[in-house]
C-alpha cells in the first residue's frame, strides 16, 4: 500500500503536469496530443491523463481535428476561455477606459467614459460610483462571474492607510480609507497599480517592449510618469515610487511651490506647455493640443514652445539614461504619443547631444490610449488563470 507521502508526491506531480499542459494549450492552441508532448517533454500517456482530467474539470475542450498532411488526423484541444473573466481599468483625470477579457485574452467589451467633472473634481465618492457602474456594466457580459479586477491610477497605493499618494490630478484619492471604499463597491477581488507601471507592462506584452529586457515607458500628458522594466520585470522600488519622475528637480520654479505636482511636471506636462506658450505670447484659448497643431502649421511661437518642451523631456531622459542604461525608451501619453511628429525628432537630437553615454532608441508607443488598459488586463489575466486553475483542481 503506498504511503501518504508517496500519494502526496504523486498528487503534486499530477497537478504540475496538468498545469504545464494547460499553459501550452493556452499558448499554442488549438493543439494536438503529439504537439503537447513535444512542447512539454511529457510522455504521451501522461499527456492523455492530464487532458482527461482537464476536460473533466472543464478547463479544456476538444475543438476539432487536424487536417492536411499525411497520416492520421489528430484531435485538437483548446482552453475554455469563458471559465474566467478579467476587467482592466485606466482611471485618469479626463477619462476612465475599461475592458473585459476572457482567459484567452480576447477582449469582449470595451468602454471609454468621461471621468466625473474635471478629473474627479466632485470628489472620490462620485468617482468611485462612476467606476462601480462601469464595472457593473462590463460584468453583465460575463454573467457576473468576474475573476479579478485591475485598476490603474496615478499615484502610489498606500496599502496600510488605504489611500493613494502622489495623485494630485485626482482630488481626494489621498484621503485615508478611500481604496477601502472602492473595494466595497467592486464585485470581485481587485488590485490597484500605478497607471504608468501598467502602461509599461502593456508595452511589454503588446508593444515595442516585447522581448526587450531593459526599457522605460515615459508618459507625458496631464502629468508625467515612468514605468521601468529591468531584466524583464517591472521595477517598483522600495516604496512603490520608482519612476515618479514628475519630482525630478528640473525647471525654474521654487521647489516649495511645486510639491503638489513636481518640478518637472510643472514645466513639461500639458499645463506646462500651455504656460510656456502663453509666456511666449500666444493668446486666446491656448491648449496643449493647439500648441502642437499650430507648430505643425508653422506658427513660430508654437514651434518655440514645442522646442522648450523637447528640451525639458530630453533632460529628463538623459537622467534616465544615466541611472538605468535602458535599451529603449517608449514615449506615450497625450503629448508623448500624439505630439510625436513635432516632438520626437527634437528630443532624439537633444538627447544625443546631452549624454556621452550613448542615447538608447527612443520611440513612440503604438498602443496609444490603450497602453494602461492592456497592461491591466495582462496583469489580471496572469492572476486569474492561476486562480481558475487552482479552483478547478482543488474542487475536483
Amino acid at each position: 500500500m503506498p504511503s501518504r507521502e508517496t500519494a502526496n508526491t504523486t498528487s503534486v506531480l499530477r497537478i504540475m503536469n496538468e498545469r504545464a499542459v494547460y499553459e501550452q494549450i493556452r499558448v499554442l492552441g488549438p493543439v494536438s496530443r503529439p504537439q503537447l508532448a513535444a512542447a512539454t517533454g511529457l510522455s504521451k500517456p501522461t499527456i492523455s491523463l492530464a487532458l482527461a482530467d482537464l476536460e473533466r474539470v472543464g478547463l479544456v475542450k476538444a475543438i476539432g481535428q487536424s487536417t492536411g498532411g499525411a497520416g492520421r488526423t489528430a484531435r485538437l484541444y483548446g482552453i475554455r476561455p469563458e471559465t474566467g473573466w478579467v476587467i482592466g481599468l485606466d482611471v485618469g483625470r479626463e477619462w476612465i477606459r475599461a475592458a473585459l477579457a476572457d482567459l484567452s485574452g480576447e477582449i469582449a467589451v470595451r468602454k471609454d467614459v468621461r471621468s466625473v467633472g474635471a478629473g474627479g473634481a466632485a470628489g472620490p465618492a462620485a468617482l468611485i460610483d462612476r467606476i462601480g457602474r462601469i464595472v457593473d456594466d462590463l460584468a453583465k457580459a460575463a454573467d457576473g462571474d468576474v475573476t479579478g479586477i485591475v485598476l490603474g491610477t496615478p499615484g502610489v497605493h498606500d496599502v496600510e492607510n488605504r489611500r493613494l499618494r502622489l495623485a494630485p490630478n485626482l482630488p481626494g484619492w489621498d484621503e485615508p480609507g478611500v481604496t477601502g471604499r472602492l473595494a466595497r463597491r467592486l464585485p470581485a477581488p481587485y488590485t490597484i497599480e500605478n497607471d504608468i507601471d501598467l502602461a509599461a507592462l502593456g508595452e511589454q506584452g503588446y508593444g515595442l517592449g516585447e522581448g526587450v529586457p531593459h526599457f522605460a515607458f515615459v508618459s507625458i500628458g496631464t502629468g508625467i510618469g515612468m514605468g521601468i522594466v529591468l531584466n524583464g520585470e517591472l521595477h517598483r522600488g522600495a516604496r512603490g515610487a520608482a519612476g515618479e519622475i514628475a519630482w525630478l528637480p528640473f525647471g525654474e520654479a521654487d521647489p516649495r511651490e511645486t510639491r503638489s505636482h513636481g518640478m518637472l511636471e510643472s514645466v513639461a506636462s500639458g499645463p506646462g506647455v500651455v504656460a510656456a506658450a502663453r509666456r511666449l505670447g500666444m493668446t486666446g484659448a491656448v491648449t496643449a493640443k493647439r500648441v502642437f497643431d499650430d507648430a505643425r502649421a508653422g506658427d513660430p511661437l508654437a514651434a518655440e514652445a514645442v522646442a522648450h518642451e523637447a528640451g525639458h523631456v530630453a533632460r529628463a531622459l538623459a537622467s534616465v539614461v544615466a541611472l538605468l542604461d535602458p535599451d529603449l525608451i517608449v514615449l506615450g501619453g497625450g503629448i508623448g504619443g500624439h505630439g510625436a511628429d513635432v516632438l520626437l525628432g527634437a528630443v532624439r537630437e537633444r538627447l544625443e547631444a546631452m549624454t556621452p553615454l550613448g542615447a538608447p532608441r527612443v520611440e513612440v508607443s503604438a498602443l496609444g490610449d490603450d497602453a494602461v488598459v492592456l497592461g491591466a488586463l495582462a496583469t489580471g489575466l496572469q492572476t486569474a488563470r492561476d486562480l481558475v486553475f487552482a479552483r478547478a483542481v482543488t474542487e475536483s
